[in-house]
């Protein structure tokens, strides 16, 4: 079986670059889909309130047979239960969605700006993390302003800033920030929604490595250094997007990917949302 590598976070934890994303599962469907994810060897689940199906994740994780330490598990707050109070109740509701003792990483999911209660957040953060119930504490979503404030006011560093990465979107400037402050990137929407498979320059390459189109671009995602997260609910292509280890892209296919940047979102602007 492919073994998938780990990155170290800021604190020791040790997290798999390759993740499955369970975002738009519907929740009927989750436990089949992550079920399918772990025998196939992915080892990181990543969900969120906001997606509606913890318990389908937790009831696959409870059910999988395999040592709770060897997965990596990860959720995120939802946007209306930020605030200090708040935050503590929710993280109480999540892991009873999910029915686990503890969670490997907590994230902020939108920074809402607008709204300013990720700092009082981010501290009830740092109390889940003191007592022992988190193993690693993050965000999502968060542009280098919302980072710089919770450095100059709180006291942990994000582990992770979970954002919307792919070679239309390559975030170099926010990519940069994190190598130099220690905060793992981690990929979402790391295939554009699909909208890169048909690229040519993409198609190209897959022809010229054997590989399909999604390989190509998660395997670009791999050698950047981001933790990636693709979905899907069929279960070939659950298996595909995990056989992306057995090849290198060279430095000049890696450039040519990064050349199809063109600022586009498939998401919301983080200075905005919610």
């Amino acid at each position: 079986m492919t073994t998938v590598p780990d990155l170290s976070l800021n604190n020791g934890v040790s997290i798999p670059q390759l993740g499955f994303g369970v975002f738009q599962v519907p929740p009927e469907e989750t436990a089949k889909a992550v079920r399918t994810a772990l025998e196939t060897g992915y080892r990181s689940i990543d969900t969120a309130t906001a997606y509606g199906n913890e318990e389908g994740v937790g009831e696959a994780v409870r059910g999988s047979g395999l040592p709770r330490e060897e997965l990596f598990i990860t959720t995120k707050l939802v946007n209306s239960d930020q605030g200090y109070d708040s935050t503590l109740r929710a993280f109480d509701t999540s892991m009873a969605n999910l029915g686990l003792d503890y969670l490997d990483l907590y994230l902020i999911h939108w920074p809402v700006p607008a709204r300013d209660a990720y700092v009082e957040t981010w501290k009830a953060f740092e109390k889940l993390y003191a007592d022992g119930r988190i193993r690693a504490i993050g965000v999502s979503n968060f542009q280098v302003a919302h980072l710089r404030r919770l450095f100059d006011e709180t006291e942990i560093v994000p582990a992770v800033n979970q954002i919307e990465l792919h070679p239309n979107l390559v975030q170099a400037e926010l990519r940069e920030f994190h190598a130099a402050h220690g905060i793992i990137t981690e990929a979402w929407s790391p295939l554009a929604k699909g909208t890169l498979l048909s690229d040519d320059t993409i198609t190209s390459l897959a022809s010229k490595y054997g590989k399909t189109p999604a390989q190509i671009v998660l395997r670009w995602h791999v050698q950047l250094g981001n933790v990636v997260i693709p979905k899907s609910v069929t279960p070939s292509r659950v298996r595909e997007n995990f056989e992306v280890f057995d090849f290198e892209l060279s430095q000049d296919d890696m450039t040519s990917i990064g050349e199809l940047d063109n600022g586009t979102r498939t998401g919301p602007d983080p200075d905005t949302f919610g």
